[in-house]
């Protein structure tokens, strides 16, 4: 897996290379080799997860990472700070998985792969989302066996036509069980929906 690290300071930047360095499977790209985000040169390998670790969501580097995760980059954004608004402006526009600075080897390896794979990573950071994506009570209607399912490959970052051909349905079909979904959740988008469905087990990550 290729990654791409910027950190806050040298001695954070060190220290994340450092774990990833001792993991196989760990290719580290210079950020110096990349376009600015959005923009790809033909001859540019673009890295499989970004990580980056910041001060607070407000500074530069958070700023660069949520542009990376607009322009399709899977993004682990590791913050010692966080604010409530911009926590959850991150996750709409993205960000994979916002997690707090200081995590051990085996946390950050697990956030790299789950992102890489296109699922959401959020820990103890929840407190900060607003309370329509925090709230921990069932549906009030439970989701079906083939929501669930439904639900899981949205989480994997599957549109819904991706999400009929996996599920052998139609296009129609797999719109509706989105829309079910988010009705029954309470959900005003899909990274809320797929949010809400990580806080109440539904999706593991």
């Amino acid at each position: 897996m290729r990654v791409l690290i910027k950190a806050s300071s040298p001695m954070a930047q060190a220290g994340l290379q450092s774990l990833l360095e001792e993991h196989p499977g760990f290719e580290l790209v210079p950020a110096s080799s990349l376009s600015a985000p959005g923009l790809k040169s033909a001859d540019e390998d673009l890295p499989d997860v970004y990580l980056v670790e910041a001060e607070s969501l407000a500074d530069n580097l958070a700023r660069e990472a949520v542009d990376w995760a607009v322009a399709g980059g899977p993004v682990v954004l590791l913050v010692r700070n966080p604010g409530t608004e911009a926590v959850a402006e991150a996750l709409g526009a993205g960000v994979k998985a916002l997690l707090p600075s200081g995590l051990g080897a085996p946390e950050l390896v697990a956030a790299l792969q789950a992102a890489a794979l296109g699922l959401v990573v959020l820990q103890d950071i929840e407190h900060l989302l607003p309370t329509s994506v925090t709230r921990l009570e069932k549906p009030v209607e439970p989701l079906t066996p083939r929501e669930i399912e439904v639900l899981r490959l949205l989480a994997a970052g599957l549109g819904n036509k991706e999400v009929a051909a996996r599920l052998e349905i139609s296009e129609h079909t797999a719109k509706f069980h989105v829309a079910s979904i988010m009705g029954k959740l309470g959900a005003s988008s899909r990274t809320e929906a797929v949010t809400l469905g990580i806080r109440q087990g539904l999706i593991m990550v």
